[in-house]
């Protein structure tokens, strides 16, 4: 499996050779991201229209739409349909051909990649587009600070494969008092057609299984809505969902070591929940992609489209990841 972006394991991993390159390329002030400079800006070019089709995460689909309103404010003779049903849907999209373009918000599995490949003899392209951190949140009125992995895992797992000694069912038990010590947790999750679905399983339940009782929503800002309205809620989804009705609690390996979901944390590996989110292609291999679809791809890279990231919740990518990417899809 090419290294251009098929991850497997944390983002933490596989971004530990980039902690110089993004603190000395990317800007963190206060709450303030800035695209690499080292990162080129678009330039037009002539010759692109056409239909662009996305199928695939829900995470990515407002960042898709963002992407495509400013590709077509170049190109006014291309048109988009985005459909973000979940990350499982990208693959057998690309496959069938129903979709030039596949967001999802892991990677694909080897199953996946297996069917890809027996079907056109050769694997898929991963384009890391963007860093998510997949937060947890609550109801902005919720005076809970910090969680542990642990934890977390105790109120959405049923086997508690993390290690965690006892169910976690109220707000009291995780050392709220008053009004909230037996408000019982309700939990929102994703269901399984989604990527965010399968991260936080593999990476916050170690595993495990998800309870019975976890409300799935077909999409991120459905688990948003129902935290803002219910008290009592906990809910995951991408950062870049967050709204004034909810807050994103810190989340840490070990008691003591909560951290932000925010760029400097995901890189020092004291935020844990970090994630690339991706754009497959199918591009067979010494073979140009197409004006359309090549020109799309070097947007998101570019200046312009890393802006878009920023503008939609979500991390840019850092000049030396984007190179890899620009080779990948053959734009150098």
């Amino acid at each position: 499996m090419s290294k251009r972006g098929l991850l497997k394991g944390s983002l933490i991993a596989s971004l530990a050779a980039l902690v110089l390159t993004v603190a000395s390329n990317v800007v963190i002030a206060a709450e303030t991201v800035q695209v690499d400079p080292a990162i080129p800006t678009y330039a037009k070019t002539s010759g692109v229209s056409g239909n662009i089709n996305s199928i695939g995460s829900d995470t990515m689909n407002n960042l898709m739409t963002l992407w495509c309103e400013g590709f077509t404010k170049d190109y006014p003779n291309v048109k988009c349909q985005i459909e973000g049903k979940g990350s499982s849907t990208a693959p057998p999209a690309l496959i069938e051909g129903t979709a030039q373009f596949g967001p999802m918000s892991r990677a694909m599995k080897d199953k996946e990649i297996d069917e890809f490949e027996k079907k056109f003899g050769y694997k898929p392209t991963a384009v890391s587009t963007s860093i998510d951190t997949l937060a947890v949140f609550v109801s902005k009125d919720n005076p809970i600070d910090c969680l542990t992995m642990t934890q977390v895992d105790a109120i959405f797992s049923k086997n508690r494969a993390c290690g965690g000694g006892e169910d976690i069912a109220t707000w009291g038990q995780l050392g709220l008092t008053g009004d909230w010590a037996n408000v019982p947790i309700s939990m929102y999750g994703r269901n399984s057609a989604s990527g965010t679905y399968g991260f936080f399983k593999e990476h916050t339940l170690c595993k495990g299984d998800y309870k019975d009782s976890v409300k799935e929503q077909p999409g991120s800002a459905s688990v948003v809505q129902g935290v803002t309205e219910d008290k009592g809620a906990i809910g995951y989804s991408g950062i870049g969902y967050i709204t004034s009705g909810v807050k994103a609690v810190k989340l840490g390996k070990n008691p003591g070591e909560c951290a932000d979901p925010n760029l400097a944390n995901v890189i020092n590996g004291s935020y844990p929940l970090g994630r690339y989110l991706y754009l497959y292609v199918n591009k067979k291999p010494n073979e140009a992609l197409d004006p359309l679809r090549l020109e799309f791809l070097k947007y998101v890279l570019s200046q312009q489209g890393q802006g878009v990231v920023i503008k939609d919740g979500y991390l840019p990518i850092p000049a030396n990841v984007e190179a890899e990417m620009v080779t990948a899809i053959g734009a150098n």
